[in-house]
């Protein structure tokens, strides 16, 4: 497992164009949330140690938040020949046994994952009503193994205040996961 963290994509920054297969096997586009007063981005996967850590929270979190209108989507982009516990097929089971109410997209070529300037799993990415990135950072301070209880409260406190019409708050800490797993020769130069 390697700690990895978020680029830090930078605020204001227009949320990157995608149209992803979805596990019930519909195409899910940007264009679906236009009208949102949030869209929430995650990259995400199934097998990612970070993920596993945080996954029945999420859940809870994203039926809230969908429930007071905010459009909320996973992406899976790791390299499933090299990891296949994230394959589409295993992601149908995932999103079944965690309850995940919101799409859960697969990035096979990886390139939704190199415009949003993903770094790792599970990484956050919140857009206004206008689709402008307003947070980009962890979900809370919780880790695997740190005792620390996983509340949501940093993405939480950035979604209220995005739904109040509010900034959301300046001090904003990288997320920190594994690293999306990469095809040989598609790693992308935005880390050096």
């Amino acid at each position: 497992m390697v700690k990895t963290a978020s680029t830090m994509l930078p605020l204001g920054t227009k949320a990157p164009d995608f149209t992803l297969p979805n596990v019930d096997g519909r195409l899910v586009s940007l264009a679906d949330f236009e009208g949102a007063p949030a869209l929430l981005v995650m990259f995400m996967c199934n097998h990612c140690p970070y993920v596993i850590h945080v996954a029945d929270a999420l859940a809870r979190l994203a039926h809230e938040y969908q429930q007071r209108g905010v459009a909320v989507v996973g992406i899976s982009s790791n390299d499933v020949s090299k990891h296949p516990a994230d394959s589409p097929e295993r992601m149908v089971a995932e999103a079944e046994e965690r309850g995940y109410t919101f799409p859960y997209l697969y990035d096979e070529t990886q390139e939704v994952a190199r415009a949003y300037r993903a770094a790792c799993t599970p990484d956050f990415f919140l857009f206004d009503k206008n689709q402008k990135l307003v947070y980009r950072g962890q979900m809370d301070s919780s880790r695997p193994q740190s005792g620390i209880p996983v509340t949501g409260q940093d993405l939480r406190t950035a979604l209220d205040a995005v739904l109040a019409g509010k900034p959301a708050q300046a001090d904003q800490k990288a997320s920190l996961g594994c690293n999306i797993k990469w095809k040989s020769g598609n790693e992308p130069d935005y880390f050096g």
